[in-house]
Parts: C-alpha cells; sequence; structure tokens
C-alpha cells in the first residue's frame, strides 16, 4: 500500500485528470444509453456468449446497453489507461533522463499499454451493450493486446540491456501492434481457453526472470499482488459463468468484478516492472 500511497502523492494532478476524462466518458455512456435504443444494434449478428446466456447478468434487450453493469464496468480500463498514458507523456518528455529504468526509457511501450487499456474498456463496453459478434472479437482482440503490451514491456526489461533510439523503439511498437492484430484470426482458430492461460504464464516467467535480474530494484509485493488478483479474478468469472450466487437483476455482477481485478492486475504488473526501489525509498515516477 505504501507504493501506491507515494504515488498518489507524487502524482496527483495525473489522477485527476485520469478521473476528469473518466467522469466526462461516464456522462456520455449516461446520455447514450438513456437517449438511443437496441435498434442501434439491429442486423449485426449475435455472439455465441448471448445465444448461451454466458454471465449472470440479464439481458435487456430494449436498452442500448444490453447488459449495463457490465458495459459500465469497463470504464476502470479506461481509468487506468489514462494514468499510463500521462505517466508515459511525462517519460517521452523526459526521454533523455539517464537515470529512469528500461520502462520509463521506452515510453512508447507505456504509450502503447495505455492505447490498448483504452481499447479494451470500448471493446469489452462495446461487446457488453451489444452482446455482438463483432463485439466479442473485438472485447478478446483488446485483452490480447493488453497482455501482449505487458510481455512487451517484460521482454524489454529482460532482455535489453542498453538505451534503444526512438526509431528502435518505435520499430519495436509496431512489431507488436503487428503482433496485436494477427491474434484477431489466430483467436478464431485457438480457443481463448489455451492462448490466454499461455500468455499469462509467458507474463508470470518474465516477471520472475527480471526479479531475479535485479531483485534489489523489484518490489516484489506489486507481482505478486497481479497474480493474486488475476487467479482471484479468473475464479470469479467461472463462478459468474457458471452461475453460482448469480442475481441477474443485482448490480453487484461477478464479470464486472473481473474488469475490475484483471485492470488492476494489469497495472500492477506495469508498475512492478516501472518502479524502482532505491534503499528504502522508491524512485519518483
Amino acid at each position: 500500500m505504501g507504493c501506491f500511497f507515494s504515488f498518489y502523492m507524487k502524482n496527483s494532478q495525473i489522477l485527476r485528470n485520469a478521473l476528469l476524462g473518466t467522469g466526462i466518458l461516464f456522462g456520455i455512456a449516461l446520455a447514450l444509453d438513456y437517449s438511443l435504443g437496441s435498434s442501434v444494434w439491429e442486423g449485426m449478428v449475435v455472439s455465441q456468449s448471448a445465444l448461451t446466456v454466458e454471465y449472470c447478468e440479464f439481458n435487456h434487450p430494449e436498452r442500448f446497453f444490453h447488459q449495463p453493469v457490465n458495459t459500465y464496468s469497463n470504464l476502470i480500463y479506461f481509468f487506468y489507461g489514462m494514468v499510463v498514458f500521462q505517466l508515459g507523456w511525462k517519460d517521452w518528455k523526459a526521454f533523455t533522463n539517464r537515470e529512469a529504468n528500461t520502462v520509463r526509457k521506452f515510453p512508447y511501450l507505456s504509450l502503447l499499454l495505455a492505447t490498448n487499456f483504452i481499447y479494451l474498456s470500448i471493446g469489452s463496453a462495446f461487446f457488453h451493450s451489444s452482446l455482438t459478434w463483432m463485439g466479442q472479437r473485438m472485447d478478446m482482440n483488446a485483452t490480447y493486446g493488453l497482455t501482449l503490451s505487458l510481455i512487451g514491456i517484460g521482454l524489454v526489461q529482460v532482455s535489453v540491456k542498453k538505451e534503444l533510439s526512438s526509431r528502435m523503439q518505435l520499430g519495436i511498437v509496431g512489431g507488436l501492434l503487428l503482433l496485436i492484430a494477427s491474434f484477431l484470426p489466430l483467436a478464431l482458430q485457438i480457443s481463448s481457453s489455451i492462448l490466454l492461460p499461455s500468455l499469462f504464464l509467458f507474463l508470470l516467467v518474465l516477471g520472475i526472470i527480471n526479479y531475479f535480474q535485479y531483485s534489489a530494484q523489484r518490489i516484489p509485493v506489486l507481482g505478486g499482488l497481479s497474480f493474486i488478483l488475476l487467479a482471484v479474478a479468473i475464479q470469479i468469472r467461472a463462478l459468474d459463468v457458471a452461475k453460482v450466487n448469480c442475481d441477474p437483476m443485482s448490480i453487484w455482477q461477478g464479470h464486472a468484478l473481473w474488469h475490475l481485478l484483471t485492470a488492476t492486475s494489469s497495472l500492477c504488473m506495469y508498475f512492478y516492472f516501472r518502479r524502482v526501489k532505491n534503499g528504502n525509498r522508491l524512485k519518483k515516477d
């Protein structure tokens, strides 16, 4: 908790900006939800998830947001995306800072991660509001995009030992974008029950390797918290799909909690790679 309090004290303006942006988006979402009807989604192919009633929340076919709780809960991804974007922007402006760690010297990766946070907030909201096949594909691709962005950060931390030029950084980010795009057709060939755990496991291995490389600098509680939150999120999602303790009309939905936990897990992993321990103090973000 100390590291999060330290982050708040040093970056309160970043958090205020993120809250403001998220609040504005929430207002826009409310206006859309109550001014538009379900006719917007007519003609689009319904997702298999909707046909099998995959999640507990009741489907409101007359509303623009078919699953309002599962839709609005995606604002957490947008909020974290705004936070990471501002950190990446600050890194970019201080590009010549020789004391920064590898993540801070590679601002384009932070900006890519921020973009994928926001991409997931839009993609998942699109899916839960429309329950369409296209929305489900966008939701899953954004999930892969967020995970691959974190893997990219982990790979750079583990393997890169020297400062990279701006051109090389852009080349790596371009390669990651192509990889994320390739998961659109790949996800139709390989089940997410295989792809996602494989990516999570790879990210875990990178985190462990990086800890042994720089144990004096890493904050292990952040990496551990990331995977604990992810494990809890997976279990809660499974219970939601199984309709355990399911109340379709409640504002407390297991899948919405999955959004909160996975978003926070991703942010913790980002901070695990980003933050540097200096004795008993943390270097300023």
